[in-house]
């Protein structure tokens, strides 16, 4: 699944905890998110940032939704998640025994872990953190991987229906 296809189909209560994390505490990153989507739609990023909140987000989600928003909505998610879900990424690195710094990331990423210690991993995530926030990193940590991701994990995502991206 590739960054925009996790933006598409994402719940709405995610986008919303991205996008606001954005506004808060990464102003630049938003700033400069809502004009690389309004210039690829031959908007003014004006246009976007006067409207309400609400309407502002939902557009947002919409637009990272598509394929050319691809390099954009990858980069928005991994501020997110080192910058607002470090926990998650963290509890998932520990579960897993792999060496990570305070924010959850790693130099090397080692092959893919036995499934029931994925499994075991995954429980432990979803016992701590909000699912659809597991879900999100879980497929956003596939599609970022650079080899295409580790089979045990697109084995695990596809099988658990609680970490299905439904919006």
């Amino acid at each position: 699944m590739a960054p925009h296809e996790i933006f598409s189909q994402m719940p709405a209560a995610v986008a919303w905890q991205i996008f606001g994390f954005l506004f808060e505490k990464e102003k630049p990153l938003y700033k400069a998110t809502i004009e690389a989507l309004a210039k690829k739609r031959n908007l003014r990023p004006v246009f976007v940032e006067r409207k309400p909140r609400e309407e502002r987000f939902a557009w947002m989600k919409e637009a990272l939704s598509r394929a050319m928003s691809d390099p954009v909505a990858a980069h928005v998610l991994q501020v997110w998640l080192v910058g607002a879900q470090s926990a998650v990424l963290c509890d998932f690195l520990d579960a897993l025994g792999v060496t990570h710094d305070e924010n959850g990331t790693v130099e090397t990423l080692p092959p893919a872990p036995a499934k029931d210690v994925l499994v075991s991993a995954v429980e432990t995530l979803l016992a701590k953190h909000e699912a659809g926030v597991v879900a999100v990193y879980l497929h956003t940590f596939q599609a970022l991987h650079e080899e295409g991701g580790w089979p045990t994990l697109a084995e695990v995502l596809e099988t658990d229906a609680r970490l299905k991206l439904a919006a």
